[in-house]
């Protein structure tokens, strides 16, 4: 169902963040993330001067290479504009600390203390999530259709992850069968 029409208003900011997921010739998976931030009006800024309307207040990238286990095999992130003079200078290989980490239950909240606050950049760090996601639905969704042509089961880690993967409910009955939930 669409959202309700809204009230009258006028546009005054977009975030736009693309993840796209590939596959390597070396069988580890690339998930590519660009975020830019635009506004509709001229914005003053302390680093840059005045940023004119469409030009970009955040232009940021990040690449997560992970394997087919969602293990963190490599990360980079590039920024390309930002509205500070220190933000293109931040330290990316802070990010390195995420190598050896596995996408699972609990990637959040690892991201967020290994990269929280002063000791990362909040909106890479915030790019970390859809980029996790995009992982999964990249890794997965292709081996379980396409790897060897048997359907492939999600991790059980996947097991009430949501409302609709709650444990006893009808898709983790259908995605885990001989499951019980006294294993």
């Amino acid at each position: 169902m669409p959202l309700p029409p809204p009230a009258k208003r006028e546009p005054l900011h977009t975030r736009q963040i693309v993840c796209r997921g590939y596959r390597r010739a070396d069988g580890l998976w690339d998930i590519d993330a660009h975020l830019r931030d635009t506004r509709d009006e001229p914005l003053q800024t302390f680093g840059r001067g005045e940023i004119p309307p469409g030009e970009p207040l955040h232009e940021m990238w990040m690449r997560l290479t992970v394997d087919d286990e969602l293990t963190v095999i490599d990360i980079r992130a590039s920024i390309e504009q930002a509205p500070y003079p220190a933000c293109p200078h931040f330290p990316a290989e802070r990010f390195e600390k995420l190598i050896g980490q596995r996408i699972a239950p609990g990637w959040t909240a690892r991201v967020r203390l290994a990269l929280g606050g002063v000791h990362g950049c909040t909106h890479l760090v915030e790019l970390l999530g859809p980029l996790a996601t995009t992982a999964i639905q990249t890794v997965y969704a292709w081996r379980g259709e396409s790897l060897d042509g048997h359907q492939h089961q999600p991790p059980e880690d996947f097991i009430d992850s949501c409302h609709s993967l709650v444990a006893d409910g009808e898709v983790a009955r259908r995605l885990w069968p001989g499951r019980s939930d006294d294993d």
